[in-house]
């Protein structure tokens, strides 16, 4: 993963993203949709973990065969709409150590405001990839990933639905070594930050709030 941005292009990621995107979609079925993509979107993120071997015995005969070394991933979820991507991650990598990052954005500032941090130990052994469904104006992500770092985290990958390109350039000049993978560069952010065209509040549309 040495591009700082992926763009995953297939098929199936870009159809179930139209569904969401759709006004009309109920919160069980974005909440169902998000859970796809995200699996998607892990297999990809999850691509270059590393490999060793262990000797085992098919039906057939002995072998060398690949298996991941060393420790297994810390995920963690920028709160709280980050955490409609957890499971999907956790279905692929059920191993995984889980942690909270809880930002919320002062409406006059659009600046972020921790108000929650916990995450697993020893992230300096290993591969922690940050989920939260929108990267707008790129502060939040930011933030997060600045705490994560303070924490002892240094291969870090960022994990997204759909990215504004003032949020990737953001992101590009805060934390040039973290790469991002998401489904969507989108046009523009409004006014008041959201992405355009979108496909409105992730955590609203998650969880029923509005």
């Amino acid at each position: 993963m040495s591009e700082h941005l992926t763009v995953v292009d297939h098929p199936l990621v870009q159809h179930k993203l139209t569904l969401m995107r759709d006004k009309g979609a109920s919160s069980a079925e974005f909440r169902q949709l998000l859970h796809e993509i995200t699996l998607l979107l892990a297999y990809e993120i999850t691509r270059e973990m590393p490999m060793t071997t262990r000797a085992i015995e098919t039906p057939m005969e002995e072998m060398d065969a690949p298996i991941l070394a060393g420790k297994k991933l810390a995920l963690v979820s920028i709160l709280r709409a980050g955490n409609g991507m957890l499971d999907g991650v956790l279905e692929l990598v059920p191993s995984a150590r889980v942690g909270f990052v809880g930002l919320y954005r002062d409406e006059e500032t659009l600046k972020p405001v921790q108000y929650y941090f916990k995450v697993p130990e020893g992230l300096n052994n290993r591969l922690v990839i940050v989920v939260d469904p929108m990267l707008a104006t790129g502060n939040s992500s930011a933030a997060a990933i600045d705490l994560l770092k303070q924490a002892g985290a240094t291969d870090i990958r960022f994990l997204c639905l759909l990215a504004a390109p003032e949020g990737v350039e953001r992101m590009k000049q805060a934390h040039p070594d973290v790469p991002i993978v998401t489904a969507s560069i989108d046009r523009e952010l409004n006014s008041k930050g959201y992405i355009l065209p979108g496909l409105g509040d992730a955590g609203d549309r998650m969880f029923g709030t509005k």
